[in-house]
């Protein structure tokens, strides 16, 4: 099989006409066209019926995350106007507590026009609650990591890139007067950055129409486009079938725009995206034996990241002697790579073909998905942990096998994008028939486009060919171990 870096990315085109990307949504956000493709079977119906095609009783997950209105605008002395679009907060760090702050915060950017800004400040005038005031905008100079020893960091001169896999961008420190908080700032002169594919200006309308109905965290740069199409009507009649429901949260980057320059996908490299995830959510995941609905490739990215989180948190702490896991009271920095999943596995793989297949301290190379939510909870348990905080650059391309996820629910994608390869990897050739269909029928795309449902042809077999386990068999899955690599390792 080919190296998942080495997939074309020519190979995931599409014909698009300008024509059938929905430039605005429909009035009725549950009237949007909803395609069925069930094991290669295709079929529509209209978004309002999603609640008949989910299975009683299963998990549907969903990410609350929440848009701000993250495009400014600034002058300089001259008058000239330069464009920022805040990205993601440095100082405070926290989302919540930045746009808490009064006074002063400093955001990684992006900036439009940036010839325009040599030097020196720009400054913009707002109203907030009928009162003119103003805001300022500085790029700033940004410390390095701590010296070794305890010397003092050096100071960079900015422009700075963003750290590897965000993209290209500034630090900008915002100030301004009054007792009004970030958010306020935000609120009153901000605009909502729409996808620059729509090639119209943000209206009022876009405030409510691009955001889901059950938004409640903000962060993000662009909506999860797959639940624009929820109501509290379809809300309320999948919570009268018994489909449990979570959410999570993971803040869109302006990265989900960003188009494969590269002609192999090992070029383009993966914008880093903050998820958060509740210990109830964990928990709802475990009780499903580590299966759900994910609605959004937003929710897809962070489900099959926790698998990933919890495998190395398993590998770090493994099982403990009569079963369980160790735990310990150590914080960890949390990230999955953007190639981690199969980079992993064939560098642990090899390692363990050359260290013996009788070494069972590396059986956790591949646990269930239910195990590795175990190990996630028991890490929450040892901190103390209501809310997982990690981050992920997951690249979800053909070959990738899915861990959590077992139906998506998504809208149609740009050609030769991240997205389109993502689903690719779950329904395998079937997104051609899948993308035809939509095109020969009338389907909307892009994000105030129409929607999907997928549901994969499994034949019955598990992930990456290893046994489903209970909450207890850590023992068992040792014992299987050298059977599995028997198989795979040559």
């Amino acid at each position: 099989m080919t190296s998942p870096k080495e997939i074309q990315i020519r190979d995931y085109n599409y014909p698009l006409p300008d024509e059938r990307i929905a430039k605005f949504p429909l009035p009725q956000r549950d009237q949007s066209k909803l395609l069925i493709s069930d094991r290669g079977n295709i079929s529509e119906r209209h978004f309002a019926d999603l609640p008949d095609l989910l299975p009683e009783g299963s998990l549907l997950v969903m990410n609350n995350t929440r848009v701000i209105q993250a495009r400014l605008y600034f002058y300089k002395e001259t008058g000239a106007r330069v464009e920022i679009l805040v990205l993601e907060p440095h100082t405070p760090k926290d989302y919540q507590v930045n746009f808490s702050t009064r006074g002063e915060v400093t955001w990684q950017c992006m900036v439009g026009g940036l010839k325009k800004w040599k030097q020196g400040p720009l400054k913009a005038e707002v109203e907030i609650q009928g009162e003119k005031i103003e805001v300022r905008a500085e790029k700033r100079t940004h410390p390095t990591p701590p010296l070794k020893g305890g010397s003092k960091p050096i100071l960079q001169e900015s422009p700075l890139p963003l750290r590897e896999g965000t993209g290209v961008g500034l630090y900008v420190t915002f100030t301004w007067d009054g007792p009004y908080t970030w958010s306020e700032v935000l609120e009153a002169m901000g605009e909502l950055p729409i996808p620059p594919y729509l090639n119209r200006k943000a209206e009022e309308s876009d405030k409510r129409t691009y955001q889901t109905v059950y938004s409640k965290i903000e962060g993000s740069v662009a909506a999860p486009t797959a639940g624009l199409h929820f109501t509290p009507q379809v809300l309320e009649a999948i919570d009268k079938k018994g489909i449990e429901r979570e959410e999570l949260t993971l803040h869109v980057g302006a990265g989900t725009f960003r188009p494969v320059k590269s002609e192999d996908i090992g070029g383009h490299d993966m914008h880093t995206e903050h998820i958060a995830v509740k210990r109830q959510t964990i928990e709802a995941l475990i009780r499903h034996n580590g299966r759900a609905i994910a609605v959004g490739t937003t929710s897809v990215r962070t489900l099959e990241s926790l698998y990933w989180l919890g495998r190395k948190l398993q590998k770090t702490f493994p099982c403990k002697e009569g079963g369980g896991h160790q735990q310990t009271s150590q914080q960890l920095e949390l990230h999955v790579s953007q190639w981690e999943p199969y980079e992993e596995v064939k560098d642990e793989g090899l390692r363990m073909k050359d260290e013996g297949l009788s070494n069972s301290s590396l059986f956790t190379l591949h646990p269930s998905p239910l195990k590795a939510l175990e190990a996630l909870r028991a890490y929450m348990d040892a901190n103390d942990l209501d809310v997982l905080h990690a981050s992920t650059q997951i690249i979800i391309v053909p070959g990738y096998r899915y861990r959590i996820v077992e139906r998506m629910i998504t809208n149609f994608h740009q050609p030769q994008s991240t997205l389109l390869l993502l689903v690719s990897a779950f329904i395998g050739d079937d997104w051609h028939r899948v993308y035809d269909y939509a095109l020969s029928h009338d389907f909307r795309f892009l994000s105030y486009g129409d929607s999907s449902i997928l549901i994969p042809d499994m034949n019955n077999t598990k992930p990456d060919g290893l046994p489903q386990y209970g909450s207890d068999d850590c023992h068992s899955m040792a014992e299987d171990s050298a059977i599995v690599w028997q198989k795979v390792l040559p």
